[in-house]
């Protein structure tokens, strides 16, 4: 049967569970709603099976593979969201450069950019139609066969975690030949930053036209930086790609609420809370109540588990999470972990993280 009538995105079906909608925007929620950054992962085995001997980018560039593996997640655990299947480095791609899934190495660049006459490299103009629109087929084809059981999240990585992977060639523990150009070539770090902005912010307001329902973006490299650079080469390009697309939303008279993830910026919390998202996600090493108090109630918060608390026993687990829970309150709240799943995690566990989640809030929104 042809997909063809899955890809107009339109007359999807209604909604059937708003809690992760409600927490985002701050309204009441009977339990606090969770789900897992990359819940679509290779810790499934389903996930593995359905990926063996598959072009990690070509299954990206499927929307009928991403959106079986979006909905693969829903299958086993009754999470309260879904997020695409795709990756962040889709739009470096969109802007002309080579990336490629290395098995065991991870995202490589063959030729990354090492001085700033390589920007010229970079196509100047991008069509994000032509050149991410597989995307926007995922979410919409997605949107019709998740039969409105959750909202779906789209998602990008944000200017400066980009940028770093596009000099570093991939990953990197010190990113030091990303921050060399922060401070050796500021400007042409500033012009690449602005690049990429333009690029994230037609990208995200396609994925709402496709009909993701909310998006996030993710700072995943934030924490390299100090809070001056944090300042000057993260933050404001944060904010500008919050402020343009809620901008560009409302005149077609839609809203859809935004997440920012800076891992590792706690520095920055203040800051993030009046960037114009809605929701702040948090890593692990911070502490629920300090996240309340320097982010003053101007937003709701998710996060943070340490994915590693999945390793122990279920009834670890379920303590873990009641300690959470307590120190975040039920309220403005979406439980998740401080980082992505990893492949080699017990999905049983993340079964009894999920039902934690679920049976400890109801209970504790029943004492109150």
């Amino acid at each position: 049967m042809s997909n063809d009538r899955f890809l107009l995105p339109k007359d999807f079906p209604p909604l059937l569970n708003d809690t992760f909608l409600r927490a985002a925007w701050g309204e009441k929620t009977e339990h606090v709603p969770v789900w897992c950054m990359r819940q679509a992962g290779r810790y499934l085995p389903e996930f593995r099976e359905a990926r063996a001997g598959k072009d990690f980018f070509e299954t990206c560039r499927s929307p009928e593979a991403c959106c079986e593996l979006t909905l693969q997640p829903l299958r086993r655990f009754p999470f309260d969201a879904a997020i695409i299947f795709s990756d962040i480095l889709v739009v470096p791609q969109a802007l002309g450069m080579d990336v490629q899934m290395v098995p065991g190495k991870g995202p490589t660049f063959p030729t990354p950019l090492k001085d700033p006459e390589d920007l010229q490299r970079l196509r100047v103009k991008v069509d994000v139609d032509k050149e991410l629109g597989y995307v926007f087929n995922a979410i919409t084809l997605t949107r019709h066969k998740i039969e409105g059981k959750v909202p779906l999240i789209g998602f990008t990585g944000a200017p400066w975690t980009l940028m770093s992977y596009m000099i570093e060639g991939g990953g990197s523990t010190t990113h030091s030949k990303a921050k060399r150009w922060l401070y050796r070539y500021p400007e042409a770090s500033h012009m690449l930053l602005r690049m990429l902005t333009d690029v994230i912010v037609e990208y995200l307001l396609g994925q709402v036209t496709a009909g993701a329902q909310a998006l996030q973006v993710f700072d995943s490299h934030a924490g390299i930086l100090g809070p001056v650079e944090f300042s000057e080469f993260s933050l404001p390009y944060l904010r500008d790609i919050a402020c343009r697309v809620k901008d560009k939303l409302k005149q077609t008279g839609q809203d859809v609420p935004m997440i920012v993830f800076a891992k590792d910026a706690h520095y920055g919390l203040e800051d993030l809370s009046q960037s114009g998202y809605e929701v702040v996600g948090l890593d692990w090493t911070i502490n629920p109540s300090s996240a309340r108090e320097l982010t003053r109630g101007k937003v709701s918060l998710q996060g943070n588990m340490d994915p590693c608390a999945l390793y122990a026993p279920k009834e670890r687990i379920s303590n873990i999470v009641k300690k959470m829970l307590e120190g975040f309150g039920t309220q403005r709240y979406i439980a998740n972990l401080g980082h992505g799943l990893y492949p080699d995690m017990d999905p049983e566990h993340v079964g009894a993280f999920v039902e934690a989640v679920h049976q400890h809030s109801t209970e504790m929104n029943k004492q109150e």
